[in-house]
């Protein structure tokens, strides 16, 4: 498929060449394609492209290629006028293409102009692209190509660029070797065009590693000759085998080329000499009892390598692939591999989600890719297509796939980003960084200024236009107005209002807190500590809780008349007053106090103890004895300062006595929370004498003050709050 090395004064578009192009077109597509010709001739003539390769010679060559994949008159027309210098853009129906070849062949020029320009504009981002960029840039072409011809067109066209750099000596830029590499022959190879992967994979790697091709290409250049006559001689030692057992089966041989060779090579840590595929066979049958036939024919025949056997029919790989793979030798020790497979392996292989693309690109995860989405499923359509214009069988439907549900629009830099079909330039700014998506106040669409509910589709470049400080507008959040389309820009929107709103509440409730602090006289107050001593993780919880009236500011004087020994609680714990037991009992709350008569005690708010808690007394000044809990932290810091004043304390019997204890509640914020959590208390038959909540992002913090008679209950109202969907709860 090699083309002559033409000159700028040569026409390319010869009748040599004319006869070529057109030689399996009936009248109507020659008549299409001559016109074509007369429409480019001049305008090409003595025009080169960026690589330096004249123009006219250039499109004459890719026709030459189309013709070769058997594509129609109509795309190789369009291949000869869509390298006419003309901006990229879209083609109104005045067009005078249009006019001039009807709107199939102007659509297909569109096309591949457009993956043109994306070629061009991909190709400034350079190896800063990742290998998910050069994935998403493959997206985008596919998404931009409807029809598979103009996906061809493309890749005829890349490929003759190569070709042109290897017939002229022309050095090739590493750039557009690489750029082949990592985006066309991929898109190739899960196309299924394999001639055109593999050719462009040789030359590429020609261009990027000459040395090593050179190296492999001389290698293999020495066996070309004794290898082809081995695989004839193989071929017909196994046809004359398979007549004599009157089973019919197709034979070829299977090429190996120096990129997937030296590829091989490198990750299997190879040497030349070590590769049994270099001489392959492929074996296609009827059936699944006749692969096992072959095998043991092939086996028969020559010597198996008992370690290169992979029964993939009985044994699938992950994604579903199914064949018999064998190594074999023969009486002078020379191994090959024979590959035995149905036609229906054969072609869920070559068209399903097992497709060689599949395992070959998956590397190290053993071909496990999910075969869904859209992007699968256009490849799937356009692999069919292609199979059909090869193998003359009825043409799949005309329609392509459902419609995309993505698109994939670039930055100013190349970037490709994916976005939900329907998305703005807001949904862009946002995709790109949430304090962009905030200071966004216009946007370019390939250069032109459009409002920012404007749709984009794929393809298109967009820059965003922000101010240096600023925030959303709450139109943005209207559907009616359609300014976003991204579920995540959305939530990004609203948690940037959630914020604003949760800053004025901070702001008025510490207002209101200064104000009460002022008229108590307690101005230098730490209110972080303060907050602390009321219940509150942090001063905003407090200025919160004041600004929405879940908190009540004369608590702050309540806190100020607590003794020092006690951290400030709301007063809704209950004190039991002492009776006059012969051992100090100390009335309803079952607390006895050792060695002490008719002394007051009072249950501590910090840590609210309830019985069968392990608990400790401490003498306070003027309320008798204070009871803790022996894990108390206040309790420590207390006997530690004064460890005169702890006394030792036991339950004693509690009788019918209810004791106040705090559940600490943390869940998402959600309707209805409040009242599920108030329905497990009534079902439980406990009594709530105190909640307080606030929440921030979302997220919600509740202390219930309950009334228990034991641990029992404690612990199973805690399992019971606990069964909620997204609840925590835990003993205070």
């Amino acid at each position: 498929m090699s083309l002559p090395s033409q000159t700028a004064s040569t026409d390319p578009f010869d009748p040599d060449w004319f006869r070529a192009a057109t030689q399996d077109l009936d009248a109507d597509g020659v008549e299409l394609l001559r016109q074509a010709v007369d429409w480019v001739r001049e305008p090409l003539r003595q025009t080169r492209a960026s690589t330096g390769e004249p123009l006219d010679a250039h499109c004459a060559a890719v026709a030459l290629i189309l013709r070769d994949l058997g594509s129609d008159a109509a795309t190789r027309a369009g291949a000869l006028l869509a390298v006419q210098p003309v901006p990229a853009g879209e083609l109104s129906r005045a067009d005078p293409l249009r006019k001039a070849f009807g709107p199939e062949v102007a659509t297909l020029v569109q096309g591949a102009r457009a993956l043109l320009h994306l070629g061009a504009v991909a190709g400034r981002a350079g190896d800063e692209s990742g290998a998910d960029q050069k994935e998403m840039q493959r997206k985008m072409l596919l998404a931009m190509a409807a029809d598979l011809r103009i996906v061809l067109m493309r890749l005829a066209s890349r490929l003759q660029s190569l070709r042109w750099f290897a017939a002229t000596r022309t050095p090739c830029p590493a750039e557009f070797a690489r750029e082949t590499m990592a985006l066309y022959t991929p898109l190739a190879n899960r196309l299924g065009i394999w001639q055109l992967k593999w050719e462009m994979e040789d030359l590429s790697f020609r261009f990027l590693q000459p040395d090593t091709y050179k190296t492999i290409a001389r290698q293999l250049e020495e066996k070309r000759v004794e290898r082809e006559a081995f695989i004839d001689g193989v071929v017909a030692r196994l046809q004359a085998a398979l007549d004599d057992a009157r089973i019919q089966a197709e034979i070829s041989g299977r090429p190996k080329h120096i990129y997937s060779i030296w590829n091989k090579m490198r990750i299997k840590h190879l040497e030349f000499h070590q590769l049994f595929d270099l001489r392959a066979l492929r074996v296609i049958v009827a059936d699944e009892r006749t692969c096992y036939a072959v095998l043991a024919l092939v086996h028969a025949l020559w010597t198996p390598v008992p370690e290169e056997f992979d029964d993939y029919i009985a044994r699938p790989k992950p994604n579903g692939y199914r064949s018999l793979h064998t190594v074999v030798a023969d009486g002078q020790g020379r191994a090959f591999e024979v590959q035995i497979r149905t036609r229906d392996m054969h072609q869920f292989a070559e068209f399903g989600m097992a497709a060689h693309w599949r395992y070959k690109e998956a590397g190290a995860r053993g071909g496990q890719v999910a075969a869904s989405g859209e992007y699968d499923q256009k490849i799937a359509w356009m692999r069919q297509l292609l199979a059909w214009k090869e193998d003359g069988g009825p043409a799949p439907a005309p329609e392509a796939p459902r419609s995309e549900r993505h698109i994939y629009v670039m930055t100013p830099q190349a970037r490709v980003l994916e976005l939900p079909e329907g998305a703005t330039p807001v949904d862009f700014a946002y995709l790109l960084h949430t304090d962009l998506g905030h200071r966004c106040r216009g946007a370019r669409v390939d250069g032109q200024m459009v409002p920012l509910s404007t749709p984009l589709r794929t393809g298109q470049t967009v820059e965003i236009i922000a101010a240096k400080s600023g925030g959303p507008s709450r139109d943005w959040l209207n559907p009616q107005l359609a300014y976003l389309a991204s579920p995540r820009a959305r939530s990004k929107v609203r948690a940037w209002f959630n914020a604003v709103e949760l800053q004025q509440r901070i702001a008025q409730g510490q207002t209101m807190v200064e104000k009460e602090l002022q008229r108590l006289g307690r101005t230098a107050v730490n209110q972080e500590h303060l907050a602390q001593q009321l219940g509150f993780a942090r001063a905003d919880d407090l200025y919160v809780a004041a600004a929405k009236e879940e908190f009540s500011l004369r608590q702050i004087d309540q806190a100020f008349r607590e003794p020092e020994a006690e951290p400030a609680m709301p007063d809704e714990a209950r004190v039991y007053a002492s009776d006059a037991g012969s051992v100090a009992r100390t009335g309803k709350s079952g607390v006895l106090v050792v060695g002490v008569d008719s002394l007051l005690t009072q249950l501590a708010r910090c840590c609210r103890p309830a019985p069968p808690d392990a608990i400790e007394g401490f003498v306070t000044r003027g309320r008798g004895v204070s009871i803790h809990r022996r894990d108390c932290a206040s309790w420590a810091a207390l006997a530690q300062r004064h460890p005169e004043r702890c006394i030792e304390v036991a339950w004693g019997e509690t009788g019918q006595a209810l004791y106040p204890v705090d559940l600490s509640i943390h869940a998402q914020d959600r309707p209805n929370l409040l009242r599920d959590l108030s329905e497990i208390f009534a079902r439980l038959r406990l009594r709530v004498v105190r909640v307080t909540t606030h929440s921030r992002r979302s997220l919600a913090h509740m202390v219930f003050t309950i009334e228990v008679r034991d641990g029992a209950q404690i612990r199973q109202a805690l399992d019971a709050v606990n069964e909620l969907p997204g609840v925590q709860a835990s003993r205070q």
